[in-house]
């Protein structure tokens, strides 16, 4: 049990290496459209139409979006 477990740990652990961005332009994380007032999060698909109040701070809606999205990947990988 011990040696799949670590085995299935090492996996995750070398998908999530390869997932780390490189820095290159194309990866961006997210886009802050200022004329039109959103802000898109691409590694969670998500978007906010309230540019202003984010970028005073109430970023909290974002924050929930990707905690929802971690924890929904981390079950996935639980069930592989």
């Amino acid at each position: 049990y011990d040696i799949e477990l670590t085995k299935r740990q090492g996996d995750i652990a070398s998908r999530r290496k390869t997932m780390v961005s490189t820095g290159d332009r194309s990866a961006k994380i997210r886009t802050y459209n200022y004329p039109q007032g959103r802000i898109t999060d691409h590694r969670i698909n998500y978007t906010v139409y309230n540019l202003s109040a984010f970028m005073d701070g109430d970023i909290q809606d974002v924050i929930n979006q990707l905690i929802v999205s971690e924890n929904a990947e981390r079950m996935k990988e639980a069930e592989i």
